[in-house]
C-alpha cells in the first residue's frame, strides 16, 4: 500500500518530532526542521522537500487502515511538540470554564482570560452571577466584544444552572447543551477538562487542520467530529483537541502555514500550502514556538516549564 509505506517512511524521515523537544525530554529553545525533510539533492537550499503523504495524495487513494495509521502518527508526534497542551483559558472550577468558553466567542482567549478575572472576582457562584446587574456585567464584558450579547448569555446561563440544576454545573452532555449559549463544542471542553470526560472540541483550528491532514472531507461541526472520533480511541480525544488546536494557533496557521518549520511535515498532505523556506517559516511561529507569551495569566507549569510564558493581565503594558 503506497500511503502505508508513505508514512513509514515519513516516520523515518520526520526523526522524533524535531521541534518538540531536546535530548533531555524539554522543549526545544529554536524550533527545528523535520530532521531529513530539508532537500538536499536537486532541491533548492532551504527548501523543505515535498512530503511523503503529498506524494502519495496524487496516487492510489489512501486505504481506511493507512489513514487510521496516518492519523494517530501524526498524534503521537504531536503529543511530543507539546508535551504541555492544555485548555487556553483561565478556570479554577467548572462554572468558571463554563462562562470562558461562553465568553471565547469571536474573540481570543487571551482576551477572555483578561477579562474573566474582574467577572469572578464580582460573581463567583452561578447564584452571584444570575442576580447580578446587566449593566454592570455588560461594563466588565465590553473588551470581548459582542458584550450585550454576551451578558445575556451568561447571566441567563447561571440562572439555568441555579433553577434546574442546584448551581452545579451539570457533567452530561444532554443537560449542558440545554444551556443557554451552550452548543457541543462548549459542552466538549468542559466535560474533557473540569469533568475528565472524553470529547473532541471543534473549533475553527481543528476543522482546519483535520481537513488539511485528509482525515475527513466532511464540513459541518458535527459530522467531523464523528468522522475524526472514529480514527482515535475515545480514550484519547480531549489530548487529542489540544494537540490539534495547539498546532493549528502555533504552526499551521489559517492563511499561512509555517510549513518550513512543521516537524509532521512529512505526514501533511498539504505541505506547501504555506512557507516552505525553514528561516522565513521560523518567523511566523507564534507563542511558544516564536519566543512569545501565550494565552493564559495562569498556564500550567509544564507549560512554563517547557519555556512558554504567561500573558500580561488587561492594560498591561
Amino acid at each position: 500500500m503506497p500511503a502505508k509505506k508513505a508514512a513509514d517512511d515519513a516516520r523515518t524521515t520526520a526523526g522524533k518530532a524535531a521541534d518538540g523537544k531536546a535530548a533531555d525530554g524539554k522543549a526545544a529553545d529554536k524550533p527545528v526542521v523535520a530532521k531529513g525533510v530539508a532537500g538536499e539533492g536537486g532541491a533548492e537550499k532551504g527548501v523543505v522537500g515535498k512530503s511523503a503523504a503529498a506524494k502519495a495524495a496524487v496516487g492510489k487513494p489512501e486505504s481506511r487502515t493507512a489513514l487510521v495509521r496516518r492519523a494517530r502518527r501524526i498524534n503521537r508526534e504531536l503529543a511530543e511538540i507539546y508535551p504541555y497542551a492544555h485548555p487556553e483559558l483561565d478556570f479554577e472550577n467548572p462554572f468558571q470554564l463554563v462562562i470562558a468558553t461562553v465568553l471565547s466567542a469571536q474573540t481570543t482567549d487571551l482576551r477572555v482570560n483578561q477579562t474573566t478575572p474582574a467577572l469572578f472576582a464580582a460573581y463567583p457562584t452561578p447564584e452571584d452571577l444570575a442576580a447580578a446587574d446587566p449593566e454592570r456585567v455588560e461594563e466588565i464584558l465590553r473588551p470581548t466584544g459582542f458584550f450585550r450579547a454576551k451578558t445575556k448569555s451568561v447571566i441567563g446561563l447561571s440562572k439555568a444552572l441555579v433553577e434546574e440544576f442546584g448551581g452545579e454545573v451539570p457533567g452530561r452532555l444532554e443537560d449542558l447543551v440545554k444551556l443557554p449559549g451552550v452548543g457541543r463544542k462548549t459542552a466538549f471542553v468542559v466535560l474533557g477538562n473540569a469533568f475528565g470526560r472524553p470529547g473532541i472540541t471543534v473549533d475553527t483550528h481543528f476543522q482546519r487542520l483535520v481537513r488539511r491532514w485528509k482525515w475527513t472531507e466532511q464540513t459541518e461541526p458535527d459530522k467531523i467530529e464523528a468522522a475524526v472520533g472514529a480514527l482515535f480511541p475515545k480514550s484519547e480525544w480531549t489530548m487529542l483537541s489540544h494537540h490539534v488546536i495547539f498546532h493549528g494557533r502555533r504552526i499551521c496557521h489559517a492563511r499561512k502555514p509555517a510549513c518550513g518549520a512543521c516537524p509532521i511535515a512529512p505526514l501533511c498532505p498539504a505541505y506547501g500550502e504555506g512557507e516552505t523556506d525553514p528561516e522565513k517559516a521560523k518567523k511566523l511561529l507564534k507563542y511558544e514556538k516564536g519566543g512569545f507569551p501565550g494565552q493564559r495569566l495562569n498556564p500550567p507549569r509544564s507549560y512554563l516549564d517547557a519555556g512558554g510564558r504567561p500573558a500580561p493581565p488587561l492594560g498591561a503594558g
